[in-house]
C-alpha cells in the first residue's frame, strides 16, 4: 500500500476498556453494545488492546479474540476504523498478531516500543517497525509512543526520518507532553504522516498545532465534551473551549483521586455499560471508593456531558 493511499483519521477515536466478568476472564458479549454506545455519541473507531484496553495484561489468544468481537461488531459499517495494539515485547507474537488483524478485517495495526528489552537507538526501533509492518503491507501500521510507560523517549521527528522507506507506516497515537516535537512531526514532508494525538487532557493545545484526529480513553465516556471544545475552537470561540477543556481536567482529575485507569471503568458504569474491572497488578475502587467517586463525578456535572445512547445506531 502506497504511503499515499493512507487517510489521515478526523475526529475521536476512542480507547476501549476491554470488558471483563468477575473473576477476570473476558466478558465479549459486552462489545456489540459498547459498539453502539461509541457510535452513536459520534466517535469514529476504536483503538483496542492498548493500555486502556490491557493489552499487556491479556494473552495472544484473548487480543485475538477481542478483535475478533470488535470486528463483527463494527463489520457493517467501513467508515468506523477498528485498530488493534500488537503489544511491544515479543516481535514474534506482534506478527502473528498482525496477520490475525488483517485476516478479520480489522482497519490498521499498532506498535509500541519493545519496554523489557529497548531499543538503544532510534535506527533499531525503526527497523523493528519495518520488520512488523512488513508482515502486513496491505494495512496501516501506526507506532504507539507512550514513554511514560515504556521509557523509551526518542523524538519522533526523528523515527519519522528514519521510517520513509516502511511504505505502511501511517502515522504516530502521540501520548506525550512534547508539543515541539509533535509540531514538527504536523508539518513533516508537508504533513504526510497521521498524528493522532493521545493526551486528552491537553486536546486545546493540539488543536492550535492542527491536530484533527484523537485518541483517548475519555471518548468512551464523555465524547460529546470533547466534540463541543472541538466545535468551539473551530468557531474561534477560545473562552468555551478553555471552560470546555477544564472540564475535561476536572473529569480526568478524578482518576488520579480514586487510584488510576481502572476508574474510568467505573465512569462507565455511570454511563450505563459495566465493563467489569481491571485486572492485578492494577488496582480497582473498593466500594466506598465507588461511591464517593459517584458523589464526585456528580458535582463535576458528570450526566450534563457524559455519552449517551438515545437510540438505535443507523449506519
Amino acid at each position: 500500500m502506497a504511503i499515499s493511499n493512507l487517510q489521515h483519521l478526523q475526529g475521536l477515536i476512542a480507547a476501549p476498556f476491554t470488558p471483563m466478568k468477575r473473576g477476570g476472564s473476558l466478558n465479549l458479549s459486552v462489545i456489540p453494545d459498547y459498539y453502539r454506545l461509541l457510535k452513536e455519541n459520534g466517535v469514529k473507531g476504536a483503538f483496542i488492546c492498548g493500555s486502556t484496553g490491557e493489552g499487556v495484561s491479556l494473552t495472544r489468544k484473548e487480543k485475538m479474540m477481542v478483535a475478533e468481537a470488535w470486528a463483527a461488531a463494527a463489520q457493517a459499517d467501513p467508515d468506523f476504523k477498528v485498530m488493534t495494539l500488537l503489544g511491544g515485547t515479543s516481535l514474534a507474537d506482534c506478527k502473528k498478531l498482525a496477520l490475525h488483524a488483517r485476516d478479520c478485517g480489522l482497519y490498521g495495526v499498532s506498535f509500541t516500543a519493545p519496554f523489557y528489552f529497548k531499543p538503544a537507538t532510534v535506527s533499531l526501533l525503526a527497523q523493528t517497525c519495518a520488520e512488523i509492518a512488513a508482515g502486513v503491507p496491505d494495512l496501516p501500521f501506526y507506532y504507539y509512543h507512550i514513554p511514560v510507560l515504556t521509557g523509551v523517549n526518542f523524538p519522533m521527528i526523528e523515527l519519522l526520518k528514519a521510517v520513509e522507506e516502511v511504505p505502511n507506516f501511517a502515522g504516530i497515537k502521540y501520548t506525550h507532553e512534547d508539543f515541539m516535537d509533535f509540531l514538527s512531526c504536523l508539518r513533516y514532508r508537508e504533513g504526510r504522516y497521521d498524528m493522532l494525538w493521545g493526551r486528552d487532557e491537553t486536546m486545546l493545545s493540539a488543536l492550535v498545532l492542527g491536530a484533527k484526529g484523537a485518541v483517548g480513553s475519555t471518548f468512551n465516556y464523555a465524547a460529546p465534551l470533547y466534540y463541543k471544545l472541538i466545535d468551539a475552537f473551530d468557531q474561534n470561540d477560545l473562552d468555551s473551549a478553555r471552560q470546555l477543556q477544564q472540564q475535561s481536567i476536572d473529569m480526568i482529575s478524578l482518576l488520579g483521586k480514586y487510584g488510576g485507569i481502572a476508574t474510568g471503568k467505573a465512569y462507565m458504569k455511570l454511563v450505563g455499560l459495566d465493563c467489569g474491572e481491571f485486572r492485578l497488578p492494577v488496582k480497582n475502587p473498593d466500594a466506598g471508593e465507588w461511591e464517593r467517586f459517584r458523589q464526585d463525578a456528580e458535582q463535576i456535572g458528570f450526566d450534563q456531558f457524559k455519552s449517551v445512547v438515545q437510540q438505535a445506531v443507523k449506519l
